[in-house]
């Protein structure tokens, strides 16, 4: 009867540990250059302020919840421009030609290495993004 029951543990021991490894196992370990989910907006009810940001605040945080800090910094080059150069070169006038290269990617503007494209994002996200980016200009 004792070995009846302590097979019965150890093979419940044994499933309950095996279903742990495989939950574990389908979280992604490696860092991808595809995008990340999108950042969305909280709801206008949830928080009160979040009616009162500025076009800037609002794409700085989605900058902040993108992949966009791996490749840029505000203030120094990275593997991209520094947003603070990014800014010098462009004006409000290029916000929609820098939200699609946001969205499409590209290579040339700024050396050899490409931007990869973001595909997912939404134009309006990216003019966001644009607008924050060109809010650092000195």
């Amino acid at each position: 009867m004792k070995k009846l029951v302590l097979s019965m543990a150890l093979v419940s021991l044994v499933a309950f540990s095996c279903s742990k490894k495989e939950e574990a196992a389908e979280q992604p370990t490696t860092e991808t250059s595809t995008m990340l989910e999108e950042p969305t907006e909280a709801a206008p009810a949830a928080d009160a302020t979040a009616s009162a940001e500025t076009p800037e605040q609002k794409g700085e945080k989605l900058i902040e919840g993108a992949d966009c800090l791996s490749c840029h910094k505000v203030d120094a080059k990275l593997v991209g421009p520094s947003y603070q150069d990014v800014a010098a070169k462009y004006t409000e006038a290029d916000i929609d030609h820098l939200a699609t290269k946001i969205i499409d990617g590209g290579s040339g503007a700024w050396g050899d290495i490409p931007m990869t494209p973001h595909a997912g994002m939404s134009k309006e996200n990216a003019k966001l993004m644009v607008q924050y980016i060109l809010s650092l200009k000195k």
